[in-house]
C-alpha cells in the first residue's frame, strides 16, 4: 500500500467530516431525546464548513503558486490536525 502526498491530504479531510457528522450525531441525538430540538443548531455545522473547511481548501488550491511547494501543504496539515482536535475535544466534552 503506497501512502501519498494527496492520499494523506483526503485522510485528512475525511477526518475532518467524519468527525464533524459525529458531533452533529451526537448532539443531534441528545436535543432530540431532551425535547429542545430546534433545527437552527444545523447551522453551527454549517459555519463550522465555512469556517474550516474551506480555508483549508483555498490553502491547497494556492499550492501550486509556492516557490518551495512546503509551505502551504504545512499549513494545510497543522489546520487539518488542529480542526480534527478541535472536534475530538468538542465529542469528549459532550459526553463529560
Amino acid at each position: 500500500m503506497h501512502l501519498s502526498l494527496a492520499d494523506c491530504m483526503i485522510y485528512t479531510m475525511w477526518a475532518i467530516f467524519g468527525l464533524m457528522i459525529i458531533d452533529f450525531l451526537i448532539a443531534f441525538f441528545r436535543l432530540f431525546w431532551e425535547g429542545s430540538f430546534n433545527p437552527t443548531f444545523v447551522l453551527g455545522y454549517l459555519k463550522d464548513v465555512l469556517y474550516y473547511v474551506l480555508p483549508l481548501n483555498v490553502i491547497i488550491s494556492m499550492s501550486p503558486i509556492d516557490p518551495t511547494r512546503w509551505i502551504l501543504v504545512i499549513f494545510y496539515f497543522v489546520g487539518g490536525v488542529a480542526v480534527v482536535l478541535k472536534y475530538l475535544m468538542d465529542i469528549k466534552r459532550k459526553f463529560h
